[in-house]
């Protein structure tokens, strides 16, 4: 017998490890009478633990997959983790200085021990956290970025780009971080808007009382000064360009230049160009072959080893070393004792920071080793324009093209120690030897000297997106030519946040166009982000993340899983809160108590039941709409409409099963005609069968306990059960089963809205009159006269004689008006008065909804969450408005 409530803490664990021990999870490349489906998994870094965004990913890549293998596809979700460099050097430095350790002091070999140690001891946390998810991974295949096989493929995919002149070594601005003192990509960069200054400074110009005065946020950097840039077209300065400015400081001589970076409306309309600290400066300074002057060091302190010793006066010395902070206090006092700092403004401005760290970041001018992405980018901008690959949603196409035409060459180095180091060497006149390993190095030397040399390894490593650039054929084997590669590559689709195409996404369709010279994935589906309820970024400093395991604790996998599921439409971000994860959990309630009300009803499965043999309309109608169930979530998974298959899911169960159906079926499982009992006792559980099958790609823990309480199968079983055809119960509905119970559906729906509308009271039993009623439908009213009557809280139906009584509410169901004698019942005048109040409160709310969102400011200036909340509001008075017309439209 079925507990009376849904225990998910008592099933998970033991059902997950059924499942894991079984082998059900596992891929089989040698099974070739099976299609395979391939995901492969967003690797989460090793550092990690689960938040809500891996939740909601790994709900969507897991309910396709359990899909697809109900559907009798070979597939393989391939798990693993990143080794995350900047990360986990980061978790591993702070555990050892907890101890008094010092990394620089261990050494970079003994320093990598640890992480190793810190990895087989705690790196394999998240892992463990996704299988509470009931992510159904093939964990045999488990891959780590660092990983023996993975490293060798990393070494070849270098070592190769290299020799065909796709990897470099440049000297460009990155984004420096001076606390990690280290290289950073774009994506561990986050901008922040900080409050600042705006200071304005006199540069004065040679051979003249005349100055030109800049707008600078970053007077520290002056010492780097190298032009000042106009517009060619602002007439203010037209005539200045081609003369020299005296920088103020170090008495450096810099021209005026025309170009189209300097704003005319923003600041002075002249800006300083400091080629070695700003990226725009950069371009610049390119465009006019301008001298770089690197001013700060790497740790961002003031670093006058490039000044000239004309320029080292007394106050530039005493600037060495200086934090840029401290630097910029000394260099604007300074400045305002020579007078010549005209003034400071208050100003709001975007600072980078460093992701991981907080350490404001420095554009720095340095060595690395570079990418040729625009070259490789070529293929993968073909494949997605000759359709090979598909995004979904589609618009996200054009985000793509627009970024990837317009690549910058890839860093690729990071000055790290925990990573892929790059398999470089150098000899002594540091000529550069890349091979596969140092004996490979050593031959090369001596071919290039002619004797022996001693050899010094890069000590760079790779950017963590080198390696999982890799992921989606460097964990099937490659660059070995295995089963696994040449049946699972491409793989059928990719799920991951739109967030990082550009980081991930692009960058693994660029070296498996170039290595594979195939796509790597048929499919794009790049999913919105979690955020709060009212639609804000959710993090630690707002404190209004959601923690996706204290939820799996209150609410169970399942009712987590349904609900992101639920609310991941196409191109759209998901407002979640728990109350809306509360909310579902009451549809696995629901799911639980109609499995719960069908056990004591004596439902039992039966193979050899045929739907040929059903004969009731109920029975009939119910499959017709299983059958109609079953079509339309296996075009909504196909879709990706994960949305839409979530509905159909929750309608069907909710509405169709358990409201009518069972509903309906109570009088049925009484009936003394036991021709009927077993028929409908059979039909439900076949229904039920189905119903878990259907439910299960998104709900396995609850379905896979009642798909074994059931007998429908051994316990575990139902993850490779068959995903149902909707063609044999297709069959089994007629036109007239369906006519006959969409009439009592729609006709206690009807007379349940009217009183509701109305106010009437839900427990007095009232009287309804049919008038104009055909004989189908006087029929229908007599044989389903009762359950009419017990589910629509009336006394009795019956044809009107006579005139229509007084104070009466209406409404028709096909030829039919359906009429509710209410004097007595209901106070009609007052209700009248009420229902006009509030069309008038929901009218005057609406015009100032209407005024708001027309008005351009405040479209401008509010928070896109602000907007989207009116916007929301809107809609639904608008259902309001309609709702109480139409109770009012009801009385006449």
């Amino acid at each position: 017998m079925l507990e009376k409530k849904f225990n998910p803490s008592a099933v998970e664990n033991d059902l997950y490890h059924l499942w894991e021990e079984s082998g059900f999870f596992s891929a089989n490349p040698e099974q070739k009478d099976k299609k395979p489906f391939a995901i492969m998994i967003p690797p989460p870094n090793v550092t990690g633990t689960l938040h809500m965004g891996h939740a909601l990913t790994m709900t969507l890549q897991d309910t396709l997959i359990r899909w697809r293998r109900m559907q009798g596809y070979d597939v393989l979700w391939q798990p693993g983790t990143d080794h995350a460099g900047i990360s986990t050097q980061l978790v591993v430095d702070r555990k050892l200085s907890e101890k008094g350790i010092d990394r620089k002091s261990i050494g970079r070999d003994k320093f990598i021990k640890h992480v190793w140690e810190w990895k087989a001891e705690s790196g394999g946390e998240i892992t463990k956290q996704l299988r509470r998810l009931g992510a159904s991974l093939d964990w045999k295949r488990e891959r780590f970025t660092m990983d023996e096989g993975l490293s060798e493929a990393v070494k070849k995919v270098f070592v190769t780009l290299y020799r065909e002149g796709l990897i470099y070594q440049d000297k460009r601005l990155v984004n420096w971080d001076p606390v990690f003192r280290s290289a950073v990509s774009d994506l561990e960069v986050e901008s922040k808007e900080v409050n600042g200054h705006l200071w304005y400074i006199h540069y004065p110009i040679e051979n003249s009382d005349q100055i030109i005065t800049i707008a600078t946020t970053r007077p520290e950097t002056m010492l780097g000064d190298v032009a000042v840039a106009v517009h060619p077209e602002n007439a203010k300065y037209k005539h200045l360009v081609g003369k020299n400015i005296v920088l103020p400081l170090t008495g450096r001589l810099i021209p005026i230049i025309a170009d189209e970076y300097s704003d005319p409306e923003k600041g002075t309309g002249a800006v300083k160009i400091t080629p070695a600290h700003d990226f725009n400066d950069f371009e610049v300074g390119r465009r006019h072959d301008l001298k770089l002057i690197t001013i700060l060091d790497e740790s961002a302190a003031i670093d006058i080893s490039e000044l000239s010793e004309n320029e080292k006066t007394e106050f530039v010395l005493s600037l060495a070393g200086l934090p840029r902070d401290k630097a910029r206090k000394q260099i604007i006092a300074e400045l305002e004792r020579l007078e010549i700092l005209e003034k400071a403004e208050l100003h709001r401005n975007q600072v980078p920071h460093a992701e991981r760290g907080g350490a404001i970041i420095e554009p720095r001018l340095t060595t690395q080793w570079y990418c040729d992405a625009p070259t490789l980018a070529k293929p993968a901008i073909e494949a997605v324009q000759t359709g090979k690959i598909k995004f979904v949603p589609k618009q996200w196409e054009n985000t793509y093209f627009a970024w990837m035409r317009d690549l910058q060459p890839w860093c690729i180095s990071r000055q790290l120690w925990w990573g892929h180091q790059i398999p470089a060497w150098y000899g002594p006149d540091n000529h550069v030897f890349v091979a596969y390993d140092e004996n490979e190095a050593k031959e090369q030397a001596f071919k290039h000297y002619g004797k022996e040399e001693i050899l010094r390894r890069d000590e760079d490593v790779l950017d963590t997106w080198f390696s999982s650039a890799l992921w989606p054929f460097s964990t099937l084997g490659w660059p070995n030519d295995t089963a696994e590669l040449s049946r699972y590559y491409p793989g059928n689709v990719l799920i991951t946040g739109f967030d990082i195409i550009f980081f991930w996404v692009a960058r693994m369709m660029m070296m498996g166009t170039h290595f594979m010279k195939d796509i790597p994935f048929e499919t794009v589906y790049l999913h919105g982000l979690v955020r709060d309820e009212k639609g804000q970024k959710m993090s630690k400093t707002k404190g209004n993340g959601i923690d996706p395991l204290e939820v799996i604790d209150e609410f169970g996998a399942d009712a987590m899983r349904f609900t992101v599921c639920a609310l991941t439409g196409p191109g759209r971000d998901i407002k979640l809160g728990k109350k809306r994860i509360e909310e579902y959990r009451s549809f696995i309630t629901k799911i639980w108590n109609a499995a719960r009300f069908c056990e004591m009803n004596e439902v039992k499965y039966d193979p050899s039941f045929s739907t040929n043999d059903v004969k009731l309309s109920l029975n009939r109608w119910i499959l017709g709409e299983l059958s109609q169930a079953i079509t339309d979530a296996t075009s909504a998974l196909e879709a990706f409409r994960y949305d839409e298959y979530a509905s159909v899911c929750y309608h069907f169960t909710w509405d169709k099963f358990c409201d009518w159906f069972l509903e309906f079926a109570k009088a049925a499982f009484q009936n003394e005609d036991q021709t009927i009992v077993k028929e409908t006792r059979a039909v439900a559980a076949l229904v039920l069968k189905t119903l878990l099958q259907i439910l299960h790609p998104v709900v396995p823990f609850v379905t896979e306990t009642l798909w074994h309480e059931f007998n429908f199968g051994q316990k575990g079983t139902l993850m490779v059960s068959s995903w149902p055809d909707a063609t044999p119960f297709a069959t089994v509905k007629t036109e007239e089963s369906s006519e006959e119970i969409d009439w009592v559906v729609r006709f206690i729906s009807d007379i349940r809205t009217l009183r509701a509308e109305m106010n009437v009271p839900p427990a007095k039993f009232i009287s309804a009159y049919l008038k104009d009623a055909n004989i189908n439908t006087l029929h229908y009213a007599t044989i389903w006269g009762d359950a009419i009557k017990r589910m629509a809280r009336v006394d009795s139906i019956e044809p009107l004689q006579g005139d229509l009584p007084k104070d009466s509410a209406q409404t028709i169901v096909n030829e039919a008006t359906v009429i509710l004698p209410l004097a007595g019942i209901i106070d009609i005048d007052a209700e009248k008065v009420r229902l006009n109040k509030e069309l008038d409160k929901i009218a005057d709310e609406l015009t100032k909804l209407n005024t708001k969102l027309s008005n351009e400011n405040f479209i401008q200036k509010a928070r896109p969450e602000i907007i989207e909340e009116s916007r929301e509001r809107l809609t639904q008075l608008t259902h309001d408005k309609e709702r109480v017309e139409l109770a009012l439209k009801h009385f006449k």
